[in-house]
């Protein structure tokens, strides 16, 4: 007979496997100081507090490094009183808190985005105002050191796009590339990546263009690296893209992110793929506050539209699988919450559980083990 101790034990241990560290990126406000961390059970969804590291500007986007002993963050701000910067902080899994490293300018205003290489020994970040491309070396304690800074020129033809404006910085699944979406250009450029040197230049072809006026802003790849998808901020679509490992996209597919009867403005946000591969969501601000799901032809890589979920908020950014991949979270800016969503693993669709985390104007969600 096993023993209600010897179950109870079990329990815990389960329950302790189930856990992970949420960290959560924000911009500073009354309700806001910086950067928030929870402990996430992907059994239930429930959630508890643990951390936060205040008194840092807008910390609006995070990347955790592959050995998850780093966090960096950009710092989006701009002007000559408060120029962008980014912050390496090394965070520790025993007390879940985050600890300042160093801090390095980023090169230009409203930096919006950062992410690691797969070494763990370089970051890559945009400076959305600044219209720029920066790459930092990390070194051995996740202090970062001297940038690199790659300057975009260019424009396109909406008032929003008068000059270039950098939006995501995405390394290829093989770290030998780097896709950045230029809104101001309407080109998802292509950089040469080494990893090895941090040598970044220019990829043959340099660019893909998008639809004029459109304005790429996230990019994502399939887990199996054939495919690429960019949602464009401002015609509120997704572009599929074959790859063809070698620094290559070529259009397959674009197919709007909202529903056909949507009268009202337009921002669309971020896209993901879920972790098996299936479903691809993208986020839409403006009028319709939502996240639209579509399945992937496996073999072709090509999306159909299976639904549109509320986020139950407003201004949906950054959001992002749970380890598990059974919830989806969802950061709504302007109602200061984080939305979490039951994913139906078959259809794709999503639930609403009831729990949702209180925290102002958060932007970004990532994820880091607890062990």
């Amino acid at each position: 007979m096993v023993s209600s101790t010897s179950l109870l034990l079990s329990a815990q241990k389960k329950a302790a496997s189930d856990e992970n560290y949420l960290l959560v990126g924000t911009y500073t406000s009354a309700k806001s100081d910086g950067i928030y961390v929870y402990k996430f059970n992907s059994a239930d969804g429930s959630f508890t507090p643990v951390s936060n590291a205040s008194g840092f500007k807008n910390p609006s986007f995070l990347a955790v490094s592959p050995n998850e002993k780093y966090v960096f963050a950009v710092n989006e701000t701009g002007g000559k009183d408060a120029p962008g910067t980014v912050t390496a902080f090394s965070f520790d899994k025993k007390t879940g808190s985050l600890t300042k490293i160093n801090q390095q300018p980023s090169g230009g205003d409203h930096p919006c985005y950062v992410a690691v290489d797969k070494t763990g020994k370089w970051i890559a970040l945009a400076n959305y105002s600044g219209g720029s491309l920066e790459v930092l070396p990390v070194a051995a304690d996740g202090g970062l050191g001297l940038p690199f800074l790659i300057q975009h020129e260019g424009k396109s033809v909406t008032k929003r796009q008068e000059k270039a404006h950098v939006h995501s910085t995405v390394f290829s699944p093989d770290n030998k590339f780097i896709f950045v979406p230029d809104l101001g250009q309407d080109k998802i450029m292509t950089y040469s990546f080494n990893s090895g040197t941090g040598k970044t230049v220019a990829a043959d072809p340099a660019f893909t263009a998008t639809e004029p006026g459109a304005g790429p802003r996230h990019f994502a790849f399939s887990p199996s690296g054939k495919f690429g998808y960019v949602i464009t901020e401002l015609t509120g679509t997704v572009n599929a893209y074959s790859y063809d490992g070698k620094g290559k996209l070529t259009l397959l597919q674009s197919i709007s992110s909202h529903p056909g009867d949507l009268s009202g403005t337009i921002g669309s946000a971020d896209i993901h793929v879920s972790p098996d591969g299936k479903f691809l969501y993208a986020s839409n601000r403006g009028t319709s506050n939502s996240i639209a799901i579509f399945a992937i032809d496996q073999a072709t890589g090509k999306l159909t539209n299976v639904g549109f979920q509320s986020t139950m908020g407003k201004t949906p950014r950054n959001f992002n699988f749970d380890p598990s991949g059974n919830f989806l979270l969802v950061a709504n800016q302007d109602t200061d919450d984080i939305i979490i969503f039951k994913i139906d693993r078959k259809t794709g669709l999503l639930t609403d559980t009831g729990k949702k985390i209180e925290v102002g104007k958060p932007v970004c969600v990532k994820w880091a083990s607890i062990k």
